[in-house]
């Protein structure tokens, strides 16, 4: 199928399949996480901003395809959530830019919309780096205009984007040697070539096996499983009255495994589980089933999977204990409230984002107005944090990001805010507080911004987690289940036992200028284990000052910090 002009109707049908392609490979696009952390959320962070996008789209009853590019751009850059969806937010500013003023686009327009769209995401990135989202654009754009030189078919120009796409995903382990060490290509790459993907067969009239039985998308499942759990847990009157405890979740390859005896037939599958739970999801194709139901026996849950395959994931939470977490926040919400609304810093707001109730209240007792809930695997979109400006009614606000994921949506929100706002770029939550602490309000917010910026290089932040697959990295060989200790964004060391690793990892961060250590204990983590961490470093230094505060934080059992 020939087509020279790209219409309203094939622009909205291009960003739908691109959006659903995206969706249903959420979970591929994550198992390519580089670092082997319970955090590999790309896929989910590039799924939900294209969402965004494609809601954006659907609600605008332009029939003009520039008027639609610019719908579909502020979609992205609005509900933009990761370095991943920023980047992906930053292709479409550019080709909007490129493309806004086109009633429909031909040939030529689709290729110089795309190298736009290149232009625009190698600006936004302060550091560009090759064998990434940024190569295979770059790669992709390049292809669509030789295409266009010698053909007026849109097809073949998003055809030949798609294959470059492809071929430049293959290199990424070739330019950036940490994906060739573990084995697999840039997964921020492959989202965006999904979304070329998903182009070209919207265009070429292409349907893929994917596309023919519809599966819940990422966020549809999850939307399902919210659904059931505000049926079944959040609506009960207390914490006694949950008959099934543990939320289960597993993910099964069909076929594959040491323990695979049965065939698998989703109706007895699914009858099976239906007896020892409730609140019952079921979605399998022919390769991978996934599951998630409450239940007494999440073990059996596990075991009775691998009857019909390997477990590729699995996610067991007390919901009992969720519960009671969720009781006491919303005893706390109204004091929240006013706090937000209460400001007496000259004028100023302080946003910090981070999880976890214990690291909430320490920001709030180091003086941040507000606390936006995220961090890792609860990546903040750009509308949250703009929501979280507008929230804490000032006249000039500071933003503490506290991840480097979470960083490029902070700076995409204050730039559309409404008021003079400035990101401190701390990517730990120890070099926000140790930024929050240099904090002055009778100093302008170009001067709170530069010295609390100066302030992040004084601090050394450790992470203890948890390994979720067994790897190499930089020559550092990782068991699944192992403990790493992370020391400024760079694993340093693993070990099986928890408390150990910690130590280890503390005695790497000291030097003879060192003074205070601050450990802040976790979901996972208990105080007697803090303090026999906190016994084993005065060994190594008596004359050490040794903080430790509760910190609920997910992910991370601990985060040491020295300074």
């Amino acid at each position: 199928m020939k087509v020279t002009e790209i219409t309203e109707t094939h622009f909205r049908k291009m960003v739908a399949v691109s959006s659903k392609r995206l969706s249903n490979n959420a979970e591929f696009i994550n198992s390519l996480n580089v670092f082997p952390v319970p955090d590999g959320d790309t896929g989910t962070n590039m799924s939900l901003s294209f969402v965004s996008g494609a809601k954006y789209v659907s609600e605008s009853t332009t029939d003009n395809v520039g008027s639609l590019t610019v719908a579909l751009a502020k979609g992205l850059l609005m509900g933009a959530r990761g370095n991943s969806g920023v980047i992906l937010s930053q292709i479409f500013r550019g080709f909007y830019k490129s493309a806004e003023k086109k009633a429909t686009l031909n040939a030529t327009d689709l290729a110089a919309a795309l190298t736009a769209g290149v232009e625009t995401a190698y600006k936004a990135v302060m550091k560009p780096t090759e064998g990434t989202i940024l190569t295979v654009a770059r790669e992709a754009a390049k292809a669509a205009n030789k295409a266009a030189n010698k053909s007026d078919d849109t097809v073949v120009v998003m055809q030949a984007a798609y294959e470059a796409a492809k071929k430049a995903l293959a290199t990424t382990p070739d330019l950036l040697p940490v994906l060739k060490e573990v084995g697999v290509v840039d997964s921020g790459g492959q989202g965006l070539t999904f979304v070329y993907e998903g182009f070209f067969d919207a265009l070429a009239g292409n349907q893929r096996a994917e596309d023919d039985a519809h599966q819940p998308s990422v966020e549809e499942m999850e939307e399902m499983i919210n659904a059931e759990h505000h049926k079944s847990v959040q609506s009960q009157l207390s914490t006694e009255d949950i008959k099934y405890g543990y939320c289960t979740e597993i993910m099964v390859k069909l076929g594959a495994g040491r323990l695979v005896d049965s065939k698998f037939d989703y109706d007895e599958f699914r009858n099976h589980l239906s007896e020892i739970g409730d609140s019952l999801l079921v979605v399998a194709d022919e390769e991978i089933v996934k599951v998630h139901v409450h239940t007494e026996q999440p073990g059996s849950v596990m075991s009775y999977g691998q009857h019909f395959g390997s477990l590729i994931k699995v996610k067991v939470d007390n919901m009992r204990l969720q519960h009671e977490t969720i009781l006491e926040h919303d005893q706390q919400e109204e004091l929240k409230e006013d706090a937000v609304e209460s400001t007496d810093n000259a004028g100023y707001g302080i946003i910090a984002i981070a999880s976890g109730n214990g690291i909430s209240n320490l920001f709030k007792s180091l003086g941040a107005t507000y606390v936006l809930n995220g961090g890792q695997t609860m990546n903040p979109s750009t509308q949250d944090i703009v929501d979280a400006i507008k929230k804490v009614k000032a006249q000039k606000v500071v933003i503490l990001p506290n991840n480097k994921n979470i960083l490029l949506a902070a700076e995409q929100a204050a730039k559309v805010a409404d008021i003079p706002t400035k990101v401190v770029a701390s990517k730990t939550i120890a070099q926000g507080m140790t930024a929050l602490i240099a904090f002055n309000p009778a100093e302008s917010l170009d001067e709170n911004s530069a010295n609390m910026s100066d302030e992040l290089g004084s601090v050394k932040s450790g992470q203890i987690t948890i390994a979720v697959r067994d790897t190499t990295i930089e020559g550092n060989v990782i068991k699944k289940d192992d403990y790493m200790g992370i020391i400024d964004g760079k694993i340093e060391l693993t070990n099986p036992d928890k408390v150990d690793t910690a130590i280890q990892m503390t005695e790497k961060m000291l030097d003879d200028d060192s003074e205070i250590v601050t450990i802040i204990i976790g979901q996972e983590g208990t105080s007697a284990e803090a303090e026999n961490i906190k016994n084993a470093i005065l060994k190594i230094d008596e004359d050490l000052e040794i903080e430790i505060h509760q910190g609920d934080q997910p992910v991370y059992p601990y985060l040491i910090s020295v300074e």
